[in-house]
């Protein structure tokens, strides 16, 4: 049995954008070329990162670990829906440092781990994590809407996105389908098998 399943979902991308070095917004781009280390211009990308809070209780900030955070995926759809809990006419990609929006998946921020987004032509996404909203992207929002900055963390709460990893290289590109696969396994029941 392959550990993968195609679910018969596909979803378009709607959005690319590469965060260059030292900044926090997204700049859109047309196409997105890919390597094993992430987008080719992006500042998040390489095969380590250093850990960050996210990991603290695995890891002392800033030890060098395998950069499973090389792409921010966000669904066109919970973006509307977070804009929409936040009172503001929408929410730009940029202002969350977004690599990529999809249109069509549902409830795409709880897609399994490890499941994989794959192009016709074989660009293949390893999903790490739901993607936990932060308080960096408030203050990009607040530069455009002062008083809603505060509002994005609980608003996106459950629709960030997830992160994601280069499994197999290639180019991406405005308008492209990319199906989604999710892992055969059943869901984890805590506590079954012991004693």
């Amino acid at each position: 049995m392959p550990a993968l399943r195609r679910t018969g979902y596909q979803a378009e991308i709607v959005w690319l954008g590469i965060v260059p070095q030292g900044q926090m917004q997204s700049v859109a781009v047309d196409r997105m070329e890919l390597d094993f280390e992430g987008p080719l211009g992006e500042a998040h990308r390489g095969y380590t990162r250093a850990s960050c809070s996210r990991v603290t209780g695995q890891f002392a900030k800033g030890t060098e670990i395998a950069n499973t955070r090389q792409l921010s995926i966000l669904s066109a759809e919970e973006m509307a829906e977070t804009a929409f809990v936040m009172r503001i006419p929408e929410l730009k990609p940029e202002w969350v440092g977004a690599s990529i929006v999809l249109r069509g998946l549902p409830d795409f921020t709880h897609i399994p781990p490890s499941s994989r987004l794959q192009s016709e032509e074989g660009v293949s996404l390893v999903v790490d994590l739901e993607n936990l909203p932060c308080v960096q992207p408030g203050i990009e929002i607040a530069k455009t809407y002062p008083d809603k900055g505060k509002a994005y963390k609980p608003a996106a709460l459950g629709r960030r996105g997830v992160t994601a990893w280069v499994e197999r290289p290639g180019g991406l590109r405005l308008g492209q389908l990319v199906d989604l696969w999710v892992p055969t396994q059943r869901v984890w029941r805590q506590g079954e098998g012991e004693g």
